[in-house]
């Protein structure tokens, strides 16, 4: 009997930040094994690494093949957000192991941020809050914003499920919106640019909600920049890889655009000092779906995926290039 018991237990890592919705989301069949980064991770046993056959990646840790050749039994990865350039997928598929990350859970929180960010952006509100907060109120009043959302058009790079949410808020704010991706997305009705330079030269205003890695490392460059203009505004809610941060800081400096409203960087959580001590830019450290409600939903989703896996089903929400083995 105590044998059996021993043979139906699955090992399963916890890798990266804890969370308590996942740390504490597992049947008692389960055997957790904790550990923040890949310098923790060198303490574990490799008679411990033989024995793990589910990965929970809980943030943006890398999930490398150098890492994930130490568990030579894991059948699934299942990882926390959209995302997942932090996971190498491609050796995954090639060594039969499942991949899931955690959509629709987060797109409508994700798309408010977006919409936020713009406004307060444009608006200037960060800047107006702290001109108030400083008492300047009492003397003079606050200047006009020289950006506004009534005279935009708005250029999506992307147009994925968070994308489409970011344009049916920016329709109902009688924004004008078009995009550009690799194909056009099924379903849309917002124009489709193949190139994204001919659509930055369109609009005034950028939003990259664009998956990242190899093939979007730096999409968004000095070209990109110069054609977007002197009233441009960029919006990234996507990765900091997704832009050329160098060239992003060189045309906020010489006005190449007017503003940047940023939630991700290239190197989280290192921030440019450059960027820090601009008025024109609104800077967020990756809040796109920080909310409780949202998180609780991804790390249940995180949860879940493996808890159906082990249970002899499909997993929920599988990455496209996974290898869903039939269940």
């Amino acid at each position: 009997m105590a044998a059996n018991a021993a043979q139906d237990k699955v090992d399963v890592l916890i890798y990266g930040p804890s969370k308590p919705v996942i740390d504490g989301g597992f049947p008692a069949n389960f055997v957790l094994h904790k550990f923040e980064n890949q310098r923790d991770l060198g303490r574990l046993a490799s008679d411990v690494a033989a024995r793990i056959r589910g990965i929970a990646v809980t943030g943006l840790v890398q999930a490398d093949a150098a890492m994930l050749a130490r568990f030579p039994k894991t059948e699934i990865v299942s990882s926390f957000g959209v995302g997942y350039d932090h996971i190498d997928s491609k050796y995954a598929a090639g060594h039969n192991i499942v991949v899931t990350n955690t959509p629709d859970v987060l797109t409508e929180e994700v798309a408010d941020t977006a919409l936020g960010l713009l406004i307060a952006t444009v608006r200037e509100f960060i800047k107006a809050d702290r001109y108030l907060r400083a008492g300047h109120w009492t003397t003079q009043s606050f200047p006009l914003s020289p950006g506004s959302l009534r005279d935009r058009k708005v250029g999506m790079v992307g147009m994925g499920r968070i994308g489409q949410a970011i344009a049916r808020r920016l329709d109902a704010s009688l924004v004008p919106v078009v995009y550009h991706s690799r194909n056009p997305a099924e379903g849309v009705s917002h124009k489709h640019y193949p190139n994204l330079i001919e659509m930055a030269k369109d609009v005034d205003t950028l939003i990259a909600i664009t998956p990242g890695g190899p093939s979007t490392l730096k999409l968004i460059n000095a070209d990109v920049l110069k054609a977007l203009g002197p009233r441009g505004v960029l919006i990234n809610v996507a990765r900091g890889s997704v832009v050329d941060e160098e060239a992003l800081i060189a045309a906020l400096k010489d006005g190449t655009i007017m503003a940047a409203g940023l939630d991700v960087f290239a190197n989280e959580p290192q921030v440019p000092d450059a960027l820090k001590v601009m008025q024109n830019v609104v800077l967020l450290p990756h809040i796109a779906s920080a909310s409780v409600t949202t998180r609780n939903a991804m790390d249940q989703l995180v949860v879940d995926n493996l808890k159906e896996w082990f249970a002899g089903k499909p997993p929920i929400t599988p990455i496209p290039e996974t290898p869903v083995k039939g269940r």
